[in-house]
């Protein structure tokens, strides 16, 4: 497997990333016609989901529109080099492009740094609004009660595993475990049945970023409870949670995996680029029994992606995540998704809304949710049968939204992600207890969220 990056050709990516943001500014002297579109962009090259969709969007506006331009202004970053980068470019009038792709778990932080402007005047002269679900239009609402992003679908999550692998081990091809220990038997039989795999991946670590968090913690966090509370904010007393028994059985999980050698080496787990690993080389090559992952895979492997694998359906099994214990409702999921945002700096911020407006047609809509393999956020295009029937797994995590739950996305939420995210990397590594990383969590959970805290 590929050592991770040394230090000077990180610095060179540094120092080109400079340039790129200092060119593409949208300040004083911006052509007026002209709409800077900035995402991000895989890090895997081959990977033109995104670059093909917004390239067939640029046509359609610009045939639609003469005289008006599009300019993509990619972003090719790891996500949380992303959202540095993202938010270095949004502080400048002289580097804040026209519209940005904001994650849902940042965009409040975005929202309260006056990054972003709200789109309600927008929003209430277009009728498309009206077809997209209300908890996908609370996603980007602030604590204002205004909107600042539309969203482009949502996602769940779930357990992946390959189906030879779990031929090899004698594990059942409809596997579906009902508890944690069940997810954990099955890795540890994968280990000693089919040597020179990984059985489980978990991400995990401040180099995965989100992915980490939500990917990782949260998917086993709110799998503690019953699901009728949230087990990392309060909201009677409007406070961050500490101290609970959820955050350390659930650290707990990742020490396991890592201690027991269920998952992947360490160096490995802390690359940055695990996730297009993940899905371009350990899946896709055979190298990794089950995979707890989200709904959005099957766009890596699509044909015209560049990591094309049109029998995955035939070769990968899906199941949900189940609860700790099995208790009611048995399974579990998170959701976000992203959203099209316009910088408070903006240039060409009426343009920029008229390009969302073509972005999101239910035609358009219905093409990019199928192509990245996202889950629809708009009625009329789940309702639609060329979306439900369009790939296998899209009925899978569609159904998961009924057990789904959605991270608290305050303005504090970014910082408590990384909190997490130490912890988790300090009993990854062994260099920190589960007692003592989550002891950790709590001083830098009061630091985060100043000192708006309960412990439980």
């Amino acid at each position: 497997m590929p050592v991770r990056p040394t230090a000077a050709p990180l610095l060179l990516v540094t120092l080109l990333t400079a340039t790129t943001l200092t060119a593409c500014g949208s300040g004083s002297g911006s052509d007026p016609d002209t709409v800077k579109v900035s995402f991000k962009q895989s890090t895997d090259n081959s990977i033109k989901v995104m670059d093909t969709y917004l390239g067939e969007m640029k046509k359609q506006f610009e045939k639609a529109n003469p005289g008006k331009k599009i300019e993509l202004v990619p972003i090719k970053a790891a996500d949380s080099e992303y959202y540095t980068k993202l938010q270095q470019m949004l502080r400048s009038p002289k580097t804040a492009p026209d519209l940005v792709y904001e994650d849902t778990f940042l965009i409040n932080s975005d929202i309260t740094s006056g990054y972003l402007k709200p789109l309600d005047t927008y929003l209430d002269k277009w009728a498309d609004w009206d077809q997209f679900i209300d908890t996908a239009k609370t996603a980007a609402k602030a604590e204002d009660g205004k909107t600042y992003g539309v969203p482009d679908g949502t996602d769940t999550r779930g357990l992946w595993f390959d189906k030879g692998i779990f031929e090899k081990a004698g594990l059942p091809s409809d596997w579906q475990p009902k508890t944690w220990d069940e997810v954990l038997d099955a890795a540890r039989t994968i280990k000693e049945k089919v040597p020179g795999v990984t059985p489980l991946n978990i991400y995990t670590g401040k180099p995965a970023g989100e992915a980490a968090t939500m990917q990782g913690f949260e998917m086993l966090l709110y799998g503690t409870g019953d699901g009728s509370t949230d087990p990392l904010y309060d909201t009677a007393s409007k406070k961050w949670i500490a101290g609970s028994q959820a955050f350390k059985d659930s650290l707990g999980f990742v020490e396991t995996v890592y201690k027991e050698k269920l998952g992947l080496d360490v160096s490995d787990a802390l690359d940055p680029n695990i996730a297009t690993r993940v899905r371009g080389e350990l899946l896709p090559e055979g190298k990794l029994g089950i995979n707890l992952d989200g709904s959005w895979l099957p766009q890596d492997w699509l044909e015209g992606s560049g990591h094309e694998w049109p029998e995955w359906s035939d070769k990968l099994g899906l199941a949900y995540m189940p609860t700790q214990n099995g208790q009611a409702p048995g399974k579990v999921s998170m959701s976000g998704g992203w959203t099209w945002a316009i910088p408070s700096k903006a240039a060409n911020p009426d343009l920029a809304f008229k390009f969302i407006e073509t972005m999101q047609t239910k035609a358009n809509a219905q093409k990019w949710y199928i192509a990245n393999s996202g889950i629809a956020v708009r009625k009329d295009v789940a309702a639609d049968p060329a979306y439900v029937e369009a790939q296998p797994g899209i009925k899978f995590f569609t159904d998961l939204v009924a057990s789904t739950h959605y991270r608290p996305a305050y303005p504090a939420y970014p910082k408590v992600s990384t909190a997490i995210q130490e912890a988790m990397e300090g009993v990854t590594t062994g260099d920190s207890s589960v007692a003592d990383a989550a002891s950790g969590y709590d001083e830098e959970l009061k630091t985060a969220t100043d000192d708006q805290v309960i412990t439980k």
